[in-house]
């Protein structure tokens, strides 16, 4: 929401300096209190940048290309899980113990001197929306022509009574809402380190702390294959909603794969690799959302999207602890059947979300229609008042 009163080009970059800042701070945490202290701020230094982005992406690009884009900003946090456990790796092999530091240190430290680039980088060169955008690169015809491609819907304030009744009443917030909390949940399987759990709970075989490390980055990288395929062929096809009965039918089938005994190891880590396959619908329902309320106020948009991602973060905060406790591992079979629940609920509900958009579609060209005819008769009455009432109006009109 703040994005919509301060450029992102300047809040985006101040945030990160911020979660940077935090980060480095963890490396001289002495108890487990004082991680969670500086966690929570760091949880709301990075809060802005998943959802604020989508906005962002969904400002600037039509919707035969939004949910490339989309991919592409999803599957670099997916590398960025790809790097960040080689990065594991190697800081364990080579500094663990280097000037009195554990591994761990060191990784917040070089965590955070990273990060600091990328918002220098920001501060100079991010293009805010096309509204507002003051970017050294563009001319002032391309920022006409980007304006003039997604143009802005104005609507009222944030801050008001009636925005909030507009937000309350609206279809988008609730339907996107619900849909991004199955999603969110759908993810779990592969957001919460459970391979890594699953391999150091099997009771035959034994993980050296490299292959815990590296083992699981599979996930990620058939995540990002997986979200650049999706979000190409619903450019293409313009069909976002499909990705949901995907990830329906993996989330079942993968629930019932982890859940049966026999299993071999071999079939539990194609289940585990399988299940980054979810990963997908970060682009395309985030791209979903932006496409539908295209001509909705930019506002609306906004708030919808951040109380997706919102409401997602809120069942992310006590799912796993219910469905995939560390203690419930290798087989974590209460969190298989939620899992193979979800993927049933999202399943009907990607069904009314089609219902209530195509719906609303219909309902809006028809409301379209009676205004068109209703201004079409007004400049008729306008002709005929301005020519005397009885002669003739210019059939051209």
């Amino acid at each position: 929401m703040l994005l919509t009163y301060f450029k992102p080009g300047r809040f985006f970059p101040f945030m990160i300096v911020a979660w940077a800042l935090l980060t480095i701070c963890n490396a001289a945490a002495g108890r487990p209190q004082h991680l969670m202290a500086i966690r929570f701020f760091q949880g709301y230094a990075e809060s802005c940048i998943f959802a604020g982005t989508q906005y962002v992406l969904g400002s600037w690009y039509t919707k035969t290309e939004l949910g490339k884009r989309t991919a592409l900003f999803t599957a670099s946090g997916l590398a960025g899980g790809m790097f960040g456990g080689f990065l594991q790796t190697g800081i364990y092999r080579s500094m663990n113990g280097l000037a009195g530091l554990s591994g761990w240190r060191w990784l917040y430290i070089i965590d955070g001197i990273i990060t600091l680039p990328v918002a220098v980088y920001g501060y100079f060169f991010f293009p805010d929306v096309p509204a507002t955008t003051t970017a050294p690169y563009f001319n002032e015809e391309e920022r006409r022509l980007a304006r003039a491609r997604v143009p802005e819907v104005e609507g009222t304030r944030i801050l008001s009574m009636e925005f909030a009744m507009k937000v309350f009443t609206s279809w988008y917030f609730y339907g996107f809402g619900f849909l991004w909390i199955l999603g969110n949940c759908s993810e779990s399987l592969g957001n919460q380190s459970l391979m890594n759990l699953y391999m150091q709970g099997h009771p035959e075989n034994h993980y050296t702390v490299t292959q815990l490390n590296n083992y699981p980055t599979g996930i990620q990288a058939v995540g990002i294959v997986s979200t650049l395929i999706w979000a190409l062929c619903t450019d293409i096809f313009g069909r976002r909603w499909i990705s949901g009965y995907y990830v329906a039918v993996t989330a079942i089938c993968v629930g019932i794969l982890l859940l049966v005994p026999n299993v071999p190891t071999a079939g539990k880590f194609a289940a585990y690799y399988w299940s980054g396959s979810i990963y997908c619908i970060q682009g395309t329902f985030f791209a979903w959302a932006n496409d539908s309320m295209r001509y909705q106020p930019i506002a609306l948009r906004a708030v919808v999207i951040a109380c997706m991602n919102f409401g997602g973060n809120v069942f992310q905060a006590w799912w796993p602890l219910v469905f995939y406790r560390a203690d419930d591992a290798p087989n974590f079979t209460r969190g298989m059947y939620g899992l193979i629940g979800i993927g049933a609920v999202m399943g009907i509900w990607v069904t009314v979300m089609l219902y209530m958009e195509r719906h609303h579609a219909k309902r809006q060209l028809d409301m379209n229609i009676i205004d068109a005819a209703e201004t079409a008769n007004s400049d008729i009455t306008s002709q005929r008042s301005a020519t005397g009432g009885n002669k003739p109006v210019d059939s051209k009109v």
